[in-house]
């Protein structure tokens, strides 16, 4: 199914053809439409909105200060996500989401961050490969795009939603603790449960239709969710998946 909106084109015919000539999603690289091409050392923290929440931390961290370091795989990332990192005490480079695990490791990281980005993530051999080649070597967290990744290198598949995850009011059940969190999300593609590799635990799931949306590697440091913890504006709720991250690491450096 494919669909055209215009506040420009008002002609049907036009608007038909546009509809019909459209590429779609699947099976197109996106990714490298919109990742950096540079490796930058990221020091912006929250704004003090986010912080008067109570949601981050009052005083953010100097960028001097002696913390874990994380590189953050860009594949289209927004820099909320960073900027929640940096507030987690961490020291963050971010690297494009082309970027080998030889040059991932090359930075010397404690952990390695899979960001959000657009489409359908099976084109995106490079990236599986890389994630592939970082599993065990350090702790993994992936959100939205990042997370589909993460399955992917774990051997699972992915499949095209009918009509996708939007909004900031999807409501997901995390399986380990029973409750629900209030998320912000915007994907068209989700794991497929069908085919889930004994390797990978789902440990959140959308209320609305079931689908998966968090899952845990079973015995690698590795997790990932598929919504968006850093929502601005959004809701609040999964933000303590940046502390969960953080104490990954330093249980793994311990």
């Amino acid at each position: 199914m494919k669909g055209v909106l215009s506040t420009t084109d008002l002609d049907d015919d036009s608007l038909v053809a546009k509809a019909q000539a459209s590429p779609g999603l699947v099976g197109r690289d996106l990714v490298r439409e919109v990742m950096p091409q540079a490796t930058v050392e990221w020091t912006e923290p929250l704004s003090h909105w986010a912080t008067a929440t109570g949601h981050a931390a009052s005083d953010p961290p100097s960028p001097t200060e002696d913390r874990p370091h994380v590189v953050a795989l860009d594949y289209g990332m927004k820099w909320n996500i960073p900027r929640h990192l940096f507030n987690a005490r961490f020291r963050v480079t971010v690297m494009p989401g082309s970027a080998t695990a030889e040059q991932v490791l090359a930075q010397n990281p404690d952990g390695i961050f899979l960001s959000n980005g657009p489409g359908d993530p099976e084109p995106l051999e490079y990236a599986i490969t890389t994630i592939r080649d970082l599993l065990g070597k350090r702790p993994i967290f992936g959100i939205c795009l990042g997370h589909q990744l993460l399955a992917l290198a774990c051997d699972a598949r992915t499949f095209k939603l009918k009509f996708g995850h939007r909004g900031a009011n999807q409501p997901v059940q995390d399986l380990a603790t029973g409750a629900v969190e209030i998320t912000a999300q915007n994907h068209g593609f989700a794991v497929d449960e069908h085919d889930l590799p004994a390797t990978l635990m789902v440990t959140h799931r959308n209320l609305n239709d079931g689908t998966i949306e968090g899952v845990q590697h079973r015995e690698l440091p590795a997790f990932s969710v598929q919504y968006h913890p850093e929502a601005a504006a959004g809701p609040h709720d999964s933000t303590h998946l940046f502390s969960r991250f953080s104490e990954m690491i330093r249980a793994q450096s311990a």
